[in-house]
């Protein structure tokens, strides 16, 4: 409850210091006292609203109205000059202004009557509900008179309902804040020590303050704090089903530790439309009066979203009309088909495909509720970046002591082992399951485990770069002098530079006299969230921004944003050493000159959908492309000049159409163009024996695998499928035509089997092919033996090869040497 004081001292003036001007001039406004006490009402009611919580509700009482409309007047009598101004709601717009109407009257009220009336407004509204939190901020200059007899019952009331009470006060004296009025008259000094000493001593929740104190702390950056809901859990420990006396489970319950905070999303408005009739009476009225203004409405603008199919065949189109469709950015409308949502079927994306995946076509993992310990790790092989997500506290059930000493037990023991336990969390019963990591928490009362999400396997990518401190020739030999290599004189620069960088002791000292960090991330805020609250607070309540604009950032806000100058000043030497010694220079920007012939499109690879079940074409280019080809000829010969790019579209011999041959296991389709990487128009009438669950075809396996790892993330597949082509050329009949081919596709997969960090595929493969081609019937021990000959390069990958990669691998060195004998 609001109780705020419009008696007819409010209504004095006082001269308020507004923000700089456009030009930096000093700016300043004259308001009265009421108008100035009312921005920090309408703050707390602007929080409640921005918060957007449903339970939080606010009244607002005045006194010193000329008129009297409270329910205790109404029943019983007195209390006069005490209105009911806003009834108990969830604030809006419409209760900021309404407080805005307030005007200072020209009598007097008495705040004890106006704190009764907003306790008896409180109480009839909450009823016999004992979990609301009660509040009541009084809002006076203290220069009214106040009735003190019996104020000792208000505060006892004030306590047996546990009401908090908040008095901001006008121009009271702050000892803290190091304010005195002066010429303070001896009635308003009075008043204040009342409530200082006496009533504010007597309620048991209560704080007093100055105004101008007040309105400079709420616009400190606030990080508000909530209490999580405990959640019901279980933490299981081995198979409970089918190995019950080896597992147990542990009742616990969950509840949040950390939770992102987001700015407000704006919402989006345009002028409505005027309908014809409205438009009619808008020309009358202003027939009748000319100098009306023109109101303009705004609607808010919702999304809808609607579906249309491209009919028209992109791929047939000429380059031309290709090109003309994509600077238009949007397609015509007459080759759109609009289509229902009821008529598409999801569908996820593999690679640079999309896989349609209608409901109910694959079973949902069988899940059930709880969180399952897999295994424990050392906690300092643990790697920070897998942590990914918000923490979560497990607790041991507070109703079960039992499960409480359990939980414990494994905290304390997983502290002293210092170990992390990975878990399989499932929030509910059929849930998709989240893998975590759970450490140890000893708290002073209590211990519990911090609950973190990480990443599956499949989610992580590894990716390898060369070396920053080893160059080496094409020789292979190591360079010791390069400009890529930097000397002892720039690393010792450099180290210098960062050391004169460390902000650990660039604080202010403590009472020890130890320099202390100088960032403290506690104290550090989010300038995007919390200066778009004060814009927003600032802007619901002035209706002019021209004259009253909004304020510059609170000092707590900026403090983290330049360094401190103490260190910039003490580090300057080492950065003029740093650029002097690794010579840096302004490289000035390069501006871009657009190209005279017009633009070069590159190609979406999402625009290219790769069927898995699909053949490459086998149709002959159709009769616009050949014509295409011979008119970009032509103009090519007339031409002065003609770019390399061009001349090699040029097809100047038509070559001989080719017969299908037999489908044998050697190689019939000619290798990919290096400069194109697509298959011949002449031979794309062949059969690549590509089954339709593989991206790898028997007929040209090698170009196949280089053609899928250009176009997208599918390295495991193509490795998969690449492993198991190789095997079934070699295993079958004839297969000696094709073991030079067959050499060269082991050297690539295991190539990109190190480089991708596919190891495990790779040494995972050999030892069964090499098992199929010696033991199995009919096998080919002959082409084993040509592996045996290639030597070291070709068998598994060692540890030492694995670790220059970034990868492991349990194969020694000397094991790898030892399998191809």
């Amino acid at each position: 409850m609001f109780v705020v004081d419009v008696s007819k001292s409010m209504g004095a003036t006082r001269t308020v210091t507004l923000p700089p001007g456009k030009n930096g001039e000093e700016r300043f406004a004259e308001m009265t006292h009421l108008q100035y006490a009312l921005q920090y009402v309408k703050f707390k009611i602007q929080d409640m609203i921005y918060n957007g919580r449903k339970t939080d509700q606010c009244g607002v009482i005045i006194f010193g109205t000329d008129e009297t409309d409270n329910q205790i007047n109404s029943q019983h009598g007195g209390y006069e000059n005490v209105t009911e101004y806003i009834s108990i709601a969830a604030p809006s717009a419409t209760t900021l202004r309404k407080l805005d109407e307030l005007e200072p009257s020209d009598v007097f009220g008495d705040p004890i009557d106006a704190m009764i009336v907003a306790v008896e407004a409180q109480s009839k509204h909450l009823g016999n509900k004992k979990t609301w939190t009660r509040k009541v901020i009084l809002v006076t200059d203290g220069e009214g008179p106040i009735e003190l007899e019996d104020w000792e019952a208000t505060a006892k009331k004030l306590n047996e309902l546990n009401i908090a009470l908040t008095v901001v006060g006008v121009d009271f004296d702050d000892e803290e804040f190091d304010y005195v009025q002066e010429n303070k008259p001896d009635f308003k000094r009075v008043n204040e020590e009342f409530f200082r000493d006496q009533f504010c001593q007597n309620v048991n929740d209560s704080v007093i303050g100055n105004l101008d104190r007040v309105l400079e702390q709420i616009s400190l950056p606030d990080v508000k704090t909530s209490r999580s809901t405990l959640m019901q859990n279980v933490l299981r420990i081995g198979d409970v089903d089918t190995r019950t006396e080896e597992a147990m489970e542990i009742l616990i319950k969950t509840c949040k530790c950390t939770a992102i905070n987001r700015p407000k999303s704006f919402k989006k408005f345009a002028i409505r439309p005027k309908t014809a009739r409205e438009e009619e009476a808008e020309q009358q009225s202003m027939d009748v009066d000319d100098n009306e203004k023109k109101v303009v409405t705004y609607a808010q603008l919702k999304a809808r979203t609607e579906y249309y199919v491209d009919k028209l065949d992109r791929k047939d189109e000429d380059k031309e009309e290709q090109v003309k469709t994509e600077e238009d950015a949007e397609p015509r409308s007459e080759d759109l088909e609009k289509v229902e949502k009821e008529e598409l079927i999801r569908g996820f994306k593999y690679g640079t495909s999309y896989v349609p995946c209608p409901e109910g076509q694959f079973p949902k993992l069988p899940t059930k509720k709880g969180i399952d310990l897999i295994g424990f790790i050392p906690e300092k092989k643990f790697r920070r970046e897998y942590s990914m997500g918000e923490v979560q506290y497990i607790w041991g059930n507070p109703d079960n002591p039992t499960a409480q000493c359990a939980l414990s037990s494994i905290v304390q023991a997983m502290y002293e082992k210092g170990v992390l336990a990975v878990g399989r969390w499932v929030t509910a019963d059929g849930r998709d399951p989240k893998m975590g990591v759970m450490s140890p928490a000893l708290f002073e009362k209590v211990h519990c485990l911090l609950w973190v999400p990480m990443p599956f396997a499949d989610d992580v990518r590894k990716y390898t770069f060369p070396s920053l401190h080893e160059l080496r020739n094409k020789k292979g030999e190591i360079i010791t002098e390069h400009a890529y290599l930097p000397t002892e004189k720039q690393l010792e620069a450099m180290d210098d530079f960062v050391d004169a960088m460390d902000l650990l002791e660039a604080g202010d000292k403590d009472e020890e006299g130890n320099r202390t960090e100088w960032l403290d991330i506690r104290e550090s805020y989010n300038p995007s969230f919390h200066r778009l609250k004060q814009a927003m607070f600032h802007c619901a309540v002035v209706s002019d921004l021209e004259t009253n604009p909004l304020p510059p950032p609170h000092p707590e806000l900026m403090r983290f944003f330049n360094p401190p100058k103490k260190l910039v000043k003490k580090a300057q030497s080492t950065i003029d050493n740093c650029i002097k010694t690794l010579n840096v220079k302004h490289v000035p920007k390069v501006v871009k000159t657009a190209r005279k012939d017009g633009h070069n499109h590159a190609n979406d690879d999402d625009d290219e959908i790769l069927l898995l079940d699909r053949k490459p074409l086998t149709s002959k280019p159709s009769q616009s492309h050949t014509q295409a080809k011979i008119t970009q000829q032509s103009a090519g010969d007339d031409s002065e000049t003609e770019d390399d790019d061009d001349e090699m579209l040029i097809d100047k011999v038509e070559s001989a159409k080719r017969t299908n041959p037999l489908p044998t296991p050697a190689r019939s389709l000619p290798s990919l163009s290096q400069s194109e990487g697509q298959y011949d128009d002449d031979s794309m009438d062949i059969d690549p024996q590509r089954d339709p669950d593989r991206l790898i075809g028997r007929t040209n396996p090698l170009a196949d695998f280089k053609l899928n790892l250009e176009r997208g993330d599918i390295v495991t597949k193509v490795v998969e499928d690449m492993s198991a082509v190789i095997q079934e050329v070699v295993l079958a009949p004839f297969a000696s035509r094709r073991s030079t081919e067959m050499i060269e596709c082991l050297t690539e997969l295991r190539e990109v089997c190190l480089k991708e960090d596919e190891i495990d595929a790779w040494n995972t493969f050999l030892p069964e092919f090499k098992k199929e081609c010696i033991k199995s019937s009919p096998g080919n021990k002959e082409f084993w033996s040509k592996v045996q000959k290639v030597g070291r390069r070709i068998s598994v990958i060692s540890d030492k090869e694995a670790e220059k990669n970034g990868g492991i691998s349990q194969f020694s060195e000397y094991s790898a040497i030892e399998f191809l004998k």
